[in-house]
């Protein structure tokens, strides 16, 4: 017969839950990813960036429980967060690894959010709808600093005396992983999906540790999408427990990332492709850099008899597709040189070139529609077998939402 253990036990310690060290340090784990789940999915998902509505009972959940492991202010926390994607890699970018430095985000981020999040003109301008009812304006917000304190207490009750380290954790929690890793190595370090004007990256494919925002240039890329995984092989364990809430009735997504369909043998493009086109573009050219640019780079490999300029267009590929904001003067004479290597990588880049141009244009629907179908039509007649395959594709477009 098992014999149970009691506080007395030396590997135990006090407290109503009578755990070990090992059992604490579990349950805290288990609590800061709690943590997680409420900054991603009721913070950011759904007030943030309105992708998914939650029942009131898991709203008011993730308020309390935010409140006692954090001590943000829903609308502090909107405020900062959409002011970074308005103003994202700028001077007036409350948190950019690319402005600031990579270790201030590390070390400062915590008191970088705070003065942000004390600019209530700022806040205010930025944090709109959201909420703004007597637990708001008579708890949460006024008394901010008092729900730690609260976790404090409960912890000391539920793990005696290393509650204090339970604690600890919890709060260094979303300062070190928030504030520092996402703000500060998912600008800087990763890899990028899509090529969206700023310099966001996925840290991971697998966004587990910090609730899925390990995917942040998924996020960047399509900010009002509810699931920040985008590829089959990438994981948002915060788009899990979406999925498992609406099953139960206590979610309703709103909006996901739209995914392209491509009907096959379109006759010719017309305005629902054009429509695809234009609101899928970051996908579109994601397609355009698998399909087109890295074939003729490789077929440039081939082509080139020197050694050292076979290196060159390897380590030129990242560059050849990157968003024309984040290159250099230096990056763009590296590409002028590289392209100048082979004629059909010339061609196929100044295509690209051509098609970003019509996205950043302002122009009447009618005049767009031509424009492409122009630029089609050339593609055809390129001889380029990639682009005239592109061009075909292009027709086909439609866009679906990817539920």
């Amino acid at each position: 017969m098992p014999i149970p253990l009691k506080s007395s036990d030396p590997y135990m310690i006090d407290g109503l839950l009578d755990l070990t060290w090992v059992g604490a340090m579990i349950a805290a784990l288990i609590m800061t990813h709690i943590t997680i789940a409420g900054v991603t999915m009721y913070l950011h998902r759904s007030q943030a960036h309105r992708s998914v509505d939650f029942h009131p009972v898991i709203n008011h959940f993730f308020r309390f429980w935010l409140w006692i492991t954090t001590g943000m202010v829903t609308k502090q926390w909107v405020g900062v967060h959409r002011k970074h994607h308005a103003k994202s890699d700028t001077p007036e970018d409350p948190h950019s690894p690319q402005i600031l430095g990579l270790k201030t985000l590390m070390t400062r981020g915590a008191e970088l959010y705070r003065t942000a999040a004390d600019d209530s003109a700022e806040v205010d301008k930025y944090g709109r709808g959201a909420p703004d009812d007597w637990l708001e304006n008579a708890i949460y917000t006024p008394h901010k600093d008092k729900g730690i304190f609260l976790m404090l207490a409960i912890d000391l009750l539920l793990f005696g005396i290393i509650g204090i380290t339970v604690w600890a954790i919890q709060m260094i929690w979303i300062p070190l992983f928030a504030a520092g890793v996402i703000n500060g190595i998912g600008h800087y370090w990763g890899y990028r999906n899509y090529e969206n004007s700023d310099s966001a990256t996925n840290i991971s494919p697998w966004g587990i540790l910090i609730g899925g925002e390990e995917l942040h240039n998924n996020h960047h890329a399509f900010p009002g999408s509810a699931r920040l995984s985008n590829k089959w092989w990438e994981f948002d364990i915060g788009w899990l427990y979406i999925k498992l809430l609406s099953y139960v009735g206590l979610a309703q997504v709103r909006r996901v990332a739209p995914a392209p369909r491509i009907e096959r043998n379109a006759a010719h493009l017309d305005m629902d492709a054009v429509r695809a086109l234009v609101n899928g573009q970051l996908n579109v050219m994601a397609d355009y850099a698998r399909k087109v640019t890295v074939p003729a780079l490789r077929r440039a490999q081939d082509h080139v008899a020197s050694v050292s300029a076979r290196r060159e267009l390897v380590a030129i590929r990242k560059l050849l597709n990157r968003n024309e904001n984040l290159l250099s003067d230096t990056e763009r004479e590296r590409i002028a040189k590289v392209v100048r290597m082979d004629a059909t990588l010339a061609t196929v880049y100044q295509f690209r070139q051509r098609l970003l141009q019509l996205w950043e244009r302002t122009m009447s629907n009618d005049k767009l529609l031509a424009d492409l179908q122009q630029w089609c039509a050339e593609a055809e007649d390129s001889g380029i077998r990639q682009l005239q395959e592109f061009a075909e594709r292009m027709r086909g477009y439609r866009l679906q939402p990817a539920l």
